[in-house]
């Protein structure tokens, strides 16, 4: 089971998490979760960056590169992109101020998944729990 991922508190246009919405996104995540889970180790593991982001998004977005298209795994409804922290600092979506406050912020990779939540007028960064086996 899936424990109530932690959110981000300052993320730009971020209202508050609902339970409901909260349990979309998870019930999603979960579907794709191992290969996310094995996405951050081998970024992390060939040196491309200690702070691999997912993007979770139900229109194709830019941000990244797709990993995982709608439908494709397990009738997954979400797009899930890879990325990391220095796309987000090269495109100024996180400021340079902004910099070390994600890095604090951010949860064990090896146990979380930073999400991108893009929906609608939604957007924030969420860290899910991978399932345990």
């Amino acid at each position: 089971m899936i424990d109530e991922p932690e959110a981000l508190s300052n993320a730009p246009n971020s209202p508050e998490l609902s339970g409901k919405y909260l349990g979309i996104i998870t019930a999603d995540f979960v579907k794709v979760a191992e290969f996310i889970q094995e996405a951050s180790h081998q970024i992390r593991r060939r040196g491309f960056s200690e702070y691999p982001i997912f993007v979770a998004c139900r229109e194709p977005q830019t941000l990244g590169t797709v990993l995982i298209a709608r439908g494709e795994m397990n009738h997954n409804e979400w797009f899930y992109s890879a990325t990391f922290l220095e796309e987000f600092l090269q495109r100024e979506i996180i400021g340079e101020d902004g910099e070390e406050m994600f890095k604090e912020n951010f949860k064990d990779p090896a146990e979380f998944a930073c999400l991108f939540v893009i929906d609608s007028d939604f957007t924030r960064f969420i860290f899910v729990p991978y399932p345990e086996d």
